[in-house]
């Protein structure tokens, strides 16, 4: 597979002495230029067309010219420019936030310079202005929580613009493993009338509030008929039954009785809609004292998913190696570092594999990621390091190269409970069953490995209804890839097959089966072991670049009480 955007990180093999035009515009990509091996400077003398906008400006030689530093998002560099007072305005060349196109002339900085080369504009082609004392992004770093309030222009900050390019990179590299590796891709709805994980914290979906308040406005606009109302209806409806009946008697002719008999139906339709209009009630639809949902948009309880795997395991119940990659919701009022409303899963699932092919291709995923990133993202994986985690290439690098650790979950808290015998402290108390907390998973892969850490076979009570219940009758076959600074990165299993037993665990969960026997029918007819995992896009974005916020590692976070844009 090939992409133009794989070398945004790093410049082409064949190095060339004319400057690379975007494909779709007149300008230079400045990633063209200044990410080269020799840092631009063999473009030397090159006429190029460049757009971007300011990082930073100062007027030099007594306001003789301007030395300007502009970024166009296409790396994490930027590209020094030099404006004479004669091409333009200083004044609103300088301010930071403005956007620039130019024609110049690439040249050779002096001797000592740090950058490689800088363009020396010989006319300026647009100009869009900013208001400096308006303008909510300086020049000095803005803390990243003050940025969430600015998440219409955050994308202009140097971490943000990384991030960007880190979730793009990590998208493809998501969608070319899976393809090179047989998987289909398949589009699962986003509106769904199960509940993949049992919770119950999803956002409903429904017209009922709208639909109420509509015809609360129209009710007190015109409001419904009356009994006397319906009643002088329901007269007119006997005297034009007299009427055709007289006709008839005097032997009328067709068209007169044809006319009189049309009458007559017009009363009858609209005492239909009389009585009909007299029930309306305002406020929402009520049936046994409950929500009539059969007057909803989908006739039915419907809500935003939680995660794609139900309806994908039909289709691998039918391709045998999918995978989908989309938006997921959860409606848990959380405002910690680590949650939020909308994120985005990847999520594979695999027909006629187990739970330890299920682990084999967690590992290989999150390896193939981090080694994309060593390969395709070092300019912004630098960045992070210098800015934001020192240790974040170290981390990626081990996560790539280093095998990960397995251990039962058994094993997992057996460890756990030695570590708090050795003088250890958790804030959660830790014994077989629990569920293992962040600081625990934390302390498995930070301290006890120093590496990834799949932990496998959980008690049953503290997972999901679809997983596959083990020989023991305790455990399912159920993983998940914990990874440093992190924890969690991957959940999955091994599916429960067996329809008997699928059904038995909805039962003693309290489930009901009405919404799930489409569910049940992959059971009931071929059905075959099969097996699955979901990994938190955000998290796995969070674990390359070490951001403590997992608001920050989305381009629009939304979260309890924050839905911006």
């Amino acid at each position: 597979m090939k992409r133009a955007s794989v070398i945004c990180q790093s410049a082409s093999s064949k190095m060339t002495t004319t400057v690379e035009r975007a494909q779709y515009s007149d300008r230079v990509p400045i990633r063209s230029i200044i990410l080269r091996p020799d840092g631009g400077s063999g473009l030397a003398g090159q006429h190029a067309r460049v757009g971007g906008w300011v990082k930073t400006g100062r007027k030099a030689d007594k306001d003789a010219f301007a030395f300007l530093e502009l970024n166009d998002g296409s790396c994490a560099g930027n590209l020094q420019i030099i404006v004479e007072a004669d091409k333009g305005d200083l004044g609103q060349l300088v301010l930071t936030g403005a956007c620039l196109q130019v024609d110049g002339v690439l040249k050779l900085p002096p001797d000592g310079k740090k950058q490689k080369v800088e363009l020396q504009v010989e006319k300026v082609i647009h100009v869009g202005v900013v208001d400096a004392s308006k303008y909510p992004l300086p020049k000095t770093r803005l803390p990243l929580e003050l940025l969430r309030d600015y998440v219409h222009l955050r994308a202009r900050t140097n971490t943000m613009g990384a991030v960007a390019r880190i979730r793009d990179e990590l998208s493809y590299a998501t969608k070319r493993f899976f393809h090179e590796r047989g998987f289909r891709y398949v589009n699962t709805p986003n509106i769904t009338t199960s509940d993949c994980e049992g919770a119950g914290e999803m956002f409903q979906v429904t017209t009922l509030i709208s639909e109420a308040e509509k015809l609360e406005k129209n009710l007190i606009k015109n409001p419904p008929p009356s009994e006397v109302d319906v009643e002088s209806a329901k007269l007119i409806i006997k005297q034009r039954g007299n009427d055709v009946a007289q006709l008839k008697s005097a032997k009328a002719s067709k068209q007169e009785i044809g006319i009189a008999v049309a009458e007559l139906q017009k009363a009858k339709e609209n005492v239909l809609k009389m009585e009909e209009r007299s029930k309306l009630q305002p406020g929402i639809p009520q049936k046994d004292g409950k929500i009539d949902y059969s007057q909803d948009f989908f006739a039915r309880q419907a809500f935003l998913t939680v995660s794609g795997q139900l309806q994908l395991e039909s289709y691998a119940c039918a391709l045998s190696t999918v995978y989908t990659f989309g938006p997921t919701f959860r409606a848990e009022k959380s405002h910690t570092s680590r949650h939020l409303a909308e994120f985005w899963m990847v999520e594979p699932e695999m027909a006629f594999a187990e739970l330890e092919h299920d682990m084999d291709c967690a590992e290989d995923y999150v390896k193939f990621m981090c080694q994309w990133l060593l390969d395709h993202c070092m300019e912004d994986m630098k960045f992070f390091a210098d800015k934001i985690d020192k240790s974040c290439i170290d981390r990626i690098t081990m996560s790539a190269k280093t095998p990960f650790a397995r251990i039962t979950y058994t094993e997992a808290v057996e460890l756990l409970t030695d570590a708090v015998k050795n003088g250890k402290k958790f804030e959660n108390h830790v014994e077989w069953g629990i569920d293992l907390a962040s600081e625990h998973e934390r302390y498995l892969t930070e301290v006890k490995f120093q590496k990834p850490v799949i932990v496998y076979n959980y008690p049953k009570e503290i997972k999901a209804f679809y997983m596959r219940l083990n020989d023991d009758s305790k455990t399912v076959a159920a993983m998940d890839v914990l990874v440093p600074k992190v924890g969690e990165l991957i959940g999955g299993s091994q599916r429960e097959e067996r329809y008997d037993v699928m059904l038995s665990r909805m039962k003693e969960m309290g489930l009901p089966i009405e919404p799930y026997e489409w569910y049940l029918d992959l059971r009931r007819y071929g059905t075959v072991k099969h097996c699955g995992f979901g990994l938190g896009f955000e998290r796995m974005v969070q674990f390359a670049t070490g951001l403590d916020n997992i608001k920050d590692c989305m381009p629009f976070p939304r979260s309890a009480g924050r839905a911006d844009l």
